[in-house]
């Protein structure tokens, strides 16, 4: 009797381990099958992102409670040419009709425009839609730079580099409207991947545009690309100008607290 309890006990754990082996097996085809697993690039981080095929569409682009914030262009390629850039320069957009920085301002960027920001100046331009709130202790919209402070050491309202350590900090045709979620949470991620370039001594095309839907004083989004000269850096997305909790009338910069309204961080 003994003899065939240590049989049983034997055949039932290879049974199990065979059942569990099984289980493993269809999890990882599964997970595979889904895109989802071992997932370590930071496209994939960002939960529920989409992507669109044109810069054009961005414009008509709704965002959606619990939705991500990021919005992937052209397979998150820049549209960029390499080649274009000749010179250590920005090229800023003059503001339109309704005073907005709807224009793209593009930069040519080297090391030395890696600015410090023990150098910062307290900031006072009150772009289109500027309506301040705090929600919770802390204000929801900042003046966000299309052109990072930290990446325009040296250039000046022109955009011309003229060996400063300076970078922008007021000038109006390199700031809009942005929420505290959009700039301090996600754009500085894709600033951050151009830092890194240019501390690596590359050479980088930075394109940011804000994103304005018909007459509009509050952008929708913003639209970033950069590519350096030797393509190791690459990426092409748009980023929603939403902020947790708050809901806003982007006709005018108005916003209303809502506590349901969800934004996923990156």
């Amino acid at each position: 009797m003994p003899k065939r309890r240590r049989y049983y006990h034997k055949r039932t754990t290879q049974s199990t381990i065979a059942a569990l082996a099984l289980l493993l097996v269809i999890w990882v085809v599964n997970g595979i099958s889904k895109g989802n697993l071992f997932e370590n690039n930071s496209q994939n981080n960002i939960t529920n992102s989409r992507t669109v095929a044109k810069s054009d569409e961005l414009s008509n682009l709704d965002f959606k409670s619990g939705e991500s914030s990021v919005v992937y262009i052209n397979n998150n390629k820049a549209t960029l040419n390499p080649a274009d850039w000749k010179s250590n320069h920005v090229e800023y957009q003059n503001l339109d009709q309704y005073n907005r920085t709807s224009g793209a301002n593009v930069a040519y960027l080297e090391n030395h425009n890696l600015a410090s920001d023990n150098s910062r100046e307290r900031q006072y331009v009150r772009p289109t839609a500027w309506h301040q709130k705090f929600v919770d202790g802390e204000p929801i919209i900042n003046r966000g730079h299309l052109i990072a402070y930290s990446l325009s050491g040296g250039i000046n309202s022109d955009g011309r580099y003229v060996g400063s350590d300076v970078g922008d900090q007021n000038n109006p045709k390199n700031l809009f409207t942005q929420t505290s979620f959009s700039n301090q949470k996600v754009q500085t991620i894709y600033e951050q991947k151009v830092r890194q370039a240019l501390y690596d001594y590359k050479k980088v095309i930075f394109y940011a545009k804000p994103i304005f839907k018909g007459s509009e004083l509050m952008a929708r989004g913003i639209h970033l690309q950069a590519i350096s000269t030797d393509k190791s850096l690459n990426f092409n997305v748009y980023l929603f100008n939403v902020q947790p909790g708050v809901k806003f009338d982007y006709q005018n910069g108005r916003s209303t607290i809502d506590r349901n309204f969800d934004v996923k961080e990156p």
